[in-house]
């Protein structure tokens, strides 16, 4: 008896997890959306593997419900920032911290493909590595009104979120253990987003 008290101590239960673990990922996946440096579809599929190892229902649920509303949020409120920051005359950090990552080239892009077909550009952008931004300048630029950006970015989060938790699940299904899965997780996540920066310096090169 004092033995599995010690365990049961030590161990946290599902639960406790879960009430730890849904606001972190929540918290993580704002910050990641508003300062775009922390690997926001890494953490959704790590969280995807754990809960697809948990006994407890509707953990996989809760997960895709947590990141999607966590991106949603902080795309809207990123969105809204530099609103703010095009309408003032000193512009804003916020404002030249979407300009600075997005390029010429993938801003003329962007700005073409939205003339074209409109909020279907914003579900593509989430599912695009480091396509978000450029897109989401595009939109400034083109003057959007903050309900028309929240009513395409909603989808976009819905799939973003749907995309990197099934990588999570294809991690946690392939390995027993819920660390190889979510080993294996990031390191598909890692591959995908790295893949087109690749292939962009093959073609340059080639061009060259």
């Amino acid at each position: 008896m004092a033995v599995s008290a010690t365990v049961t101590t030590v161990v946290p239960t599902e639960s406790t997890q879960q009430a730890l673990g849904y606001p972190s990922l929540f918290l993580l996946v704002l910050i990641g959306a508003l300062v775009p440096v922390v690997p926001t579809g890494a953490l959704v599929s790590s969280a995807a593997v754990v809960a697809f190892h948990q006994t407890a229902p509707f953990s996989l649920a809760l997960v895709f419900v947590t990141a999607s509303l966590a991106a949603f949020c902080g795309d809207t409120a990123l969105y809204w920032l530099g609103r703010r920051g095009m309408k003032s005359k000193n512009g804003s950090r916020w404002l030249e911290a979407i300009r600075s990552r997005a390029p010429e080239e993938r801003l003329a892009q962007a700005q073409e493909k939205l003339a074209s077909h409109g909020t279907a550009v914003l579900v593509l952008s989430r599912l695009v590595p480091a396509g978000r931004l450029p897109v989401m300048l595009a939109c400034l630029l083109a003057k959007w009104p903050m309900r028309r950006f929240a009513r395409g970015n909603v989808p976009a989060c819905l799939a973003w979120a749907v995309t990197y938790q099934l990588i999570g699940i294809l991690g946690g299904s392939l390995f027993p253990e819920p660390w190889e899965g979510v080993v294996a997780a990031v390191a598909l996540t890692v591959v995908i987003s790295a893949a087109p920066s690749l292939w962009r310096r093959v073609r340059g090169t080639r061009a060259a």
